[in-house]
C-alpha cells in the first residue's frame, strides 16, 4: 500500500511509520490560518484531513460523486487511529463511521 502525509507546512512525508505519523499530527499545534491542517492520502484517493480545532474531513477528491464527510470534536488519539487505518488501506472501517455529509 502506498500513502503519504502532508505536514502542517505542506511538506510531504512518504509512507510515514507510526512515530513519524504521530509527529506530523503533533505539528497541528503550530497550525495557523494559512496552514490549518495535516492530511494522510491513500493510493486509492481517499484522504483524511485533521484540523487543530478537532475537525476531521474524509473525502476522495478523485471522485466527484462522493460527498466529503466531517466529524467534529475528534480526540487526537482517535485521529491517529483513523490515520493508521487509512494507511493500512482499511477504507471500509473509516467509511463506516458516522460522517456528517
Amino acid at each position: 500500500m502506498s500513502y503519504f502525509m502532508y505536514d502542517v507546512m505542506g511538506g510531504t512525508v512518504d509512507e510515514p511509520d507510526s512515530a513519524t505519523m504521530r509527529r506530523v499530527l503533533d505539528g497541528l499545534a503550530q497550525a495557523d490560518d494559512e496552514h490549518p491542517d495535516v492530511s494522510l492520502t491513500h493510493e486509492s484517493g481517499w484522504c483524511l484531513s485533521a484540523f487543530d480545532d478537532a475537525l476531521l474531513v474524509w473525502e476522495n477528491p478523485d471522485e466527484d460523486s462522493v460527498t466529503p464527510g466531517t466529524m467534529r470534536d475528534i480526540a487526537h488519539e482517535e485521529v491517529f487511529r483513523l490515520f493508521g487505518l487509512l494507511a493500512a488501506g482499511d477504507i471500509a472501517s473509516v467509511e463506516a463511521l458516522s460522517w456528517q455529509r
